[in-house]
């Protein structure tokens, strides 16, 4: 029982990561319509920016306040300049933009810097013992300290985010702007200030999540994978919810986890928890399409 609960912490400890990555898309796609296909090699140059900085003899706050200012500039440019002159094209035109724009980032982060494969330990800039990823003991539950440290830190970035756009003037903007661009128009909304924004705070997620992410993986091109880790998520959450990226991302993680231990040996053995939140997420959708959390498309026909 005792490593049962173990696993199931573990993965909601991997889930709360799992929703930093999945509320990027979410913001994007609520205020825009828009799958951001790019999120991933904005986490790979997030990553690549800090860690050069880091490697060049800048201080860790530095080098986070330098990275942190260009991905924020980095939002408002690629809102500026290549999704509001396509504000009112197809949404496949737009989500091909963001598929020109990820290519084009990858190769511009890897041109800038370089393409070789960097290590992060955050713990070579502060000596806590929760950045040492060593095991501890937490109630008799035995939990890796790297996990308890990246849940808080994407916890409380989740948390604020998610106050942010509730209790804020920008935030109702933000909701108004996801429920009807023209009624949200027609009250004198700016939708280009609110995509502003929007795209601001991604580019910050992305720095957020690259770092963590970082930190396990290391800096290199598998890092614009992780994004694949927030796509099972918004299917069971719901692709214009914030809550429902948080609650998928604890299911999807405790999924993978109580899979890896549990079910691999269905298929064959070990290493199905790259794929079995798909698994998961599909059969799930399977019961509710939409999400735990997803709008009903009601049409008039």
């Amino acid at each position: 029982m005792l490593f049962f609960i173990e696993t199931v912490v573990t993965g909601l400890l991997s889930g709360i990561m799992y929703s930093l990555v999945a509320i990027g898309f979410v913001l994007i796609y609520k205020s825009s319509g828009v799958f951001n296909f790019a999120q991933g090699t904005m986490l790979l140059f997030a990553g690549l920016t800090f860690v050069k900085m880091t490697e060049q003899g800048v201080s860790f706050w530095y080098a986070f306040t330098l990275t942190l200012g260009a991905m924020v500039v980095m939002g408002l440019l690629i809102e500026r300049f290549i999704m509001r002159p396509l504000a009112n094209q197809s949404l496949l035109s737009l989500f091909m933009a963001t598929v020109g724009l990820s290519i084009f980032l990858e190769g511009f982060s890897q041109g800038l810097w370089d393409s070789a494969v960097h290590g992060l330990k955050l713990s070579d800039f502060f000596d806590y013992a929760l950045l040492k990823n060593e095991p501890m003991f937490v109630y008799d539950v035995l939990i890796s300290s790297f996990d308890i440290f990246a849940a808080i830190v994407a916890g409380s970035m989740i948390l604020g985010l998610s106050l942010f756009f509730q209790k804020t003037k920008t935030g109702m903007s933000l909701r108004a702007v996801s429920d009807d661009h023209m009624a949200a128009m027609a009250v004198g909304i700016p939708l280009s200030r609110i995509w502003g924004v929007v795209w601001a705070v991604t580019g910050v997620i992305g720095l957020v999540a690259g770092l963590l992410w970082a930190d396990r993986i290391s800096v290199s091109f598998t890092l614009t994978a992780v994004v694949l880790k927030g796509l099972p998520v918004i299917l069971v959450g719901g692709l214009t919810s914030i809550p429902g990226a948080i609650v998928g991302g604890l299911i999807i993680g405790v999924a993978e986890k109580l899979g890896e231990i549990y079910v691999a040996d269905l298929f064959g053995g070990q290493g199905i928890e790259n794929w079995f939140g798909y698994l998961a997420a599909m059969l799930f959708i399977l019961l509710k399409p939409t999400g735990l959390f997803g709008e009903k498309s009601i049409e008039r026909v």
